[in-house]
């Protein structure tokens, strides 16, 4: 309720505690220092071990991948990788990493693969497979590789080989890929 109009209660002034004896809020003590610098030690140490870790993987990843990735840096060797999955390993899904999309103009090399199988089967042997260095002779994205192929086997104790002149066309995309392959002249 309101006082009534004209009265002087209204215009006293509300009265306060003079600052000489206004008593203190009680002021709570500071807290004890907590084992901050051993909390902080931990973090900087632990955040280390992780960055050290979280890097280990890292370069495990690229060394893996380095040593994994086949080697398309140049005709002769994407030549000499093929040959080694084709004829040796006799991997074809190894060998498909060496050649280009289109794999029509192999077909004479698969035709030997073919033919080497069958004879081992017949005569009860193991062809092997060799060739020496490769001769490259590039032009531009392309490079043609020659290589001898020498075909080995023992058949009655006896050995024998022949030596076959081998032609290759590779095409340079992101890397060097596989694309001909035929018996020279």
């Amino acid at each position: 309720m309101h006082p009534p109009a004209g009265s002087q209660v209204s215009r006293v002034p509300t009265q306060r505690t003079p600052p000489d004896q206004v008593v203190p809020v009680p002021v709570a003590p500071p807290p004890a220092p907590r084992k901050s610098r051993l909390r902080l030690i931990l973090a900087v140490v632990g955040g280390v071990a992780a960055l050290l870790c979280l890097s280990g993987v890292a370069v495990g990843y690229v060394l893996y991948d380095n040593a994994t990735a086949p080697d398309r840096s140049a005709p002769d060797v994407v030549v000499d990788n093929y040959l080694r999955a084709f004829l040796v390993d006799r991997n074809d899904v190894q060998a498909s990493q060496y050649t280009c999309p289109d794999t029509s103009a192999l077909t004479e090399l698969r035709n030997l693969r073919t033919d080497l199988q069958e004879r081992e089967q017949r005569f009860q042997t193991t062809f092997r497979v060799s060739w020496g260095s490769l001769q490259v002779r590039r032009d531009g994205n392309a490079a043609e590789v020659r290589v001898n192929l020498s075909i080995s086997t023992v058949l009655n104790n006896i050995p024998q080989s022949d030596r076959q002149p081998w032609r290759f066309v590779t095409h340079l995309d992101d890397d060097w890929r596989v694309c001909e392959a035929g018996r020279a002249a």
